[in-house]
């Protein structure tokens, strides 16, 4: 008995030192994740309403959910998918399979014109890391990505009907976010495009309506966010006789 008192009094101490030391590290890991979920704030926040409404736009549009290459290579082929290209305004993110940088056009006017706009703002690219994809590439992403959208069904990815995608978001400073955000905040307010800026993958999740192209042509004035002073900003479109301005949100 008494072996056994001196046990626990020569044992408790360094227990409770580890325990200590336990619990400071759960703080820290707490403190760190928790400031993390305050920073993270952005204008188009991931929500299951938002992949419906993504979705809702494909069935409108009775666009097929691409399966595999085979129906991938005979949408290139019938143009109803067309590849971007590469310009001084935009590049790939180069693990991106060449095979996959295709989109609807409406999608490439979408992704020509923020690209065009980026770089005379900012004299740098954006960066397109996901395009089309079929609903092999999404199995295979999905068993390696738990974020990663469903194949079929109310949420699946629209990157399967080649109406969506994803420009980096890592490595742009706050500025060009935020050019980013109210250039989609504009779009979505005209019902164009449904943006999702993704916490894990670190990138606009951008689903373009096959209204854009109509309304692309009769624009030639992109405004800028509220209180900037630089030039007004024109992409190669027909002339307009309207500028729109953006009103943030609060």
């Amino acid at each position: 008995m008494v072996l056994l008192v001196i046990f626990f009094m020569t044992a408790t101490p360094g227990a409770f030192a580890v325990q200590r030391a336990h619990r400071h590290r759960i703080l820290r890991i707490f403190h760190f994740h928790g400031l993390r979920a305050l920073l993270w704030n952005p204008m188009f926040r991931p929500s299951h309403d938002s992949m419906l409404r993504q979705n809702e736009e494909i069935d409108r549009l009775e666009l097929p959910r691409i399966a595999d290459d085979i129906e991938l290579e005979e949408l290139k082929a019938s143009h109803d998918l067309v590849p971007i290209e590469e310009n001084q305004g935009l590049h790939f993110d180069k693990r991106l399979d060449p095979s996959r940088r295709y989109c609807r056009q409406w999608t490439r006017d979408f992704v020509e014109d923020l690209s065009e706009v980026y770089f005379r703002q900012f004299h740098d690219k954006i960066q397109v890391n996901s395009a089309v994809r079929t609903v092999m590439v999404q199995k295979k992403l999905r068993r390696h990505n738990r974020n990663a959208a469903p194949i079929n069904g109310d949420t699946a990815s629209s990157h399967l009907a080649g109406i969506t995608v994803d420009i980096q978001r890592r490595g742009m400073s706050k500025g060009q976010i935020h050019f980013v955000e109210y250039y989609l905040f504009y779009l979505n307010a005209l019902g164009l495009v449904e943006p999702e800026e993704e916490r894990h993958q670190w990138v606009f999740h951008i689903m373009v309506s096959d209204h854009y192209s109509d309304w692309r042509q009769t624009q030639t004035i992109f405004p800028l966010p509220p209180g900037e002073r630089q030039p007004v900003i024109e992409p190669a479109t027909q002339p307009a006789t309207v500028v729109s301005e953006i009103n943030a949100p609060n």
